[in-house]
């Protein structure tokens, strides 16, 4: 086994005023040559977005995208024509494939946003634009693994990419494990709250650990903890 620890404290981070934005990967004005992405995984961005304000609209293409609301409303607006309200709970995947510009702006004018932005490399380019959401209660991953995003898997939104991400609620003292979806895939841990061990190495709230070349993960929570785990291609092959 092999692995990557990121504390919290050390990621990249830009305050802009309206957006208060930690960056766990190489992102905007923020570059480390040491972290530039976790196989297929490129962003995961921790933004705080002030009410009312937000980003306008911009354009992507060929990135799997998946935003995640930790509290408040993300208002989401593309140029397929969707116009839709992301809630707590609620998680949102755009395939921005051949290219699609979008707007992610706060809902509300009375309270912040705060949002978990996830980047994928694809596995397949220039599909047709996509986007989907689905909202996952807290209930139906307490002390249980859920996952919210893959490629075969009905319950979940569907991504262009063999990658996987699960949402865990636990609390204290609950021990569970996680078996790894392929051998040639890693998986990246992110501890949205909370304090968790992950096969011996203590992470405390918004830490991140990189771990490949081991079939499971075992987990431990150690106070009342909220995880999310990214299993993803630890080699980028992209089909044209």
């Amino acid at each position: 086994m092999k692995t990557v620890l990121h504390k919290a404290n050390t990621r990249g981070h830009a305050n802009h005023g309206w957006l208060n934005s930690w960056h766990t990967f190489s992102f905007a004005g923020y570059y480390n040559p040491e972290r530039v992405h976790f196989g297929a995984l490129r962003v995961l961005n921790d933004d705080t977005v002030k009410g009312g304000m937000g980003f306008s609209k911009h354009p992507h293409d060929n990135m799997e995208i998946v935003s995640i609301p930790l509290s408040g409303d993300l208002h989401h607006k593309d140029t397929t024509g969707r116009d839709k309200i992301i809630r707590q709970h609620d998680v949102q995947i755009m395939s921005a494939g051949s290219g699609i510009a979008h707007s992610e702006t706060n809902a509300n004018h009375d309270k912040e946003v705060k949002f978990l932005q996830i980047w994928v490399f694809p596995k397949k380019l220039n599909i047709e634009p996509r986007y989907d959401q689905k909202s996952y209660l807290p209930e139906d991953r307490l002390n249980q693994l859920l996952t919210v995003v893959a490629p075969d898997d009905a319950n979940a939104l569907w991504i262009n990419q063999d990658a996987w991400f699960t949402l865990g609620n636990f609390e204290k003292g609950f021990s569970s494990a996680y078996t790894v979806k392929r051998n040639t895939n890693g998986v990246y841990v992110f501890v949205i709250k909370g304090d968790v061990t992950i096969n011996d190495i203590a992470l405390n709230e918004r830490d991140g650990l990189g771990v490949v070349e081991t079939e499971t993960l075992n987990i431990k929570a150690d106070s009342d903890a909220e995880i999310l785990l990214i299993d993803v291609p630890m080699e980028i092959e992209q089909e044209a």
